[in-house]
């Protein structure tokens, strides 16, 4: 759309709770909000609220956390043993989440104290069941501008399949290059695109083993290892985000592949208090997954969702790390 006001203009690519890492509004989105006058409710003020102190609880209690120990290995792989790389790369792949989520969920609840609503970036991605499913669910508002900017101009699904596979490896090729200039960048797109690729060219070969395995389509049980493979095939993408060169990138995968050794030990409130985080993350998720709302935050009991308040905000001001400098997503 044509905005021709040049004050409501400066006012979208300035809008604080976005500018720094998204979500990335769109112009039709955002500019009829700027349009109409705002006034503060205590509902909107409520939710953004709760938004905000979930975020928190992502960034300074999980993330952070979690970063003391991934950023100890990822920074010296080859002084460590095969099993501290793999839990250093499982907990990354929750790092990265907690840290991506955990500021879109503050920008969400900034904008909603004023009155402005922003598009959810993060819809609990690791409940997802495919890799396609997966970028369905993660950082949606980048997802969604690489598909309708790259993707569909390409020719999206409306070619050829050789070609529409083509036109995916293209978009996650430069959606990684768009996060640096660096072959792990690169890698990390085209693994992202080529498992999507190869689950499309599988599909009917896996539906055949379900019918013969007399297996139903939902089955909980195939529900789960599906989500469990895609975790395992992300935090092989992300080990490759996260390496500082592709030759570490390859390293670590080695080293994962047979993981042999003893544990490096952090401190230890580096793993308990970083694993408990996620621990409460994923049974939010889960639950949210199946119920449609978050069970401590919008909880029909005021006592619980009160009890959460309190709660989170205490484990916040006492966990937290708030020197674990900026979020990841600044950099790119």
């Amino acid at each position: 759309m044509v905005e021709r006001n040049f004050c409501t203009y400066a006012l979208f690519i300035s809008f604080f709770p976005q500018i720094a890492a998204g979500p990335i509004g769109r112009g039709k989105e955002l500019l009829p909000q700027f349009k109409v006058r705002h006034y503060l409710n205590r509902r909107d003020i409520t939710t953004g609220l709760r938004w905000m102190l979930w975020g928190y609880f992502m960034k300074v209690v999980v993330a952070d956390r979690l970063a003391l120990y991934t950023d100890a290995v990822f920074g010296n792989i080859a002084h460590h043993t095969g099993v501290s790389v793999l839990v250093a790369a499982v907990l990354f792949t929750f790092q990265i989440y907690c840290d991506f989520a955990g500021y879109s969920f503050i920008a969400l609840g900034c904008a909603r104290i004023m009155g402005f609503q922003l598009i959810v970036n993060f819809a609990r991605p690791y409940m997802a069941t495919s890799i396609q499913d997966f970028w369905r669910r993660w950082h949606i508002s980048l997802s969604t501008w690489f598909r309708d900017y790259l993707y569909i101009p390409l020719g999206g699904s409306r070619c050829s399949k050789w070609r529409t596979r083509m036109n995916l490896m293209i978009t996650f090729v430069v959606s990684g290059l768009w996060h640096g200039a660096n072959w792990t960048f690169v890698i990390w797109g085209g693994l992202n695109g080529l498992f999507q690729v190869i689950g499309n060219i599988m599909k009917p070969i896996k539906e055949q083993t379900r019918l013969c395995c007399g297996i139903r389509k939902d089955s909980i049980w195939l529900k789960a290892f599906n989500i469990l493979l895609t975790f395992v095939l992300m935090t092989v993408t992300w080990t490759f985000f996260k390496a500082h060169t592709l030759e570490d990138a390859l390293l670590a995968i080695s080293k994962m592949v047979l993981p042999a050794g003893v544990l490096y030990k952090p401190d230890l409130s580096v793993l308990l208090y970083g694993t408990m985080g996620v621990g409460v993350l994923m049974v939010c998720d889960m639950l949210e997954e199946k119920n449609g709302k978050h069970p401590l935050l919008e909880n029909d009991s005021i006592t619980i969702r009160f009890a959460s308040y309190v709660v989170l905000s205490m484990i916040i001001l006492s966990v937290g790390v708030f020197d674990g400098g900026q979020f990841i997503y600044f950099q790119f």
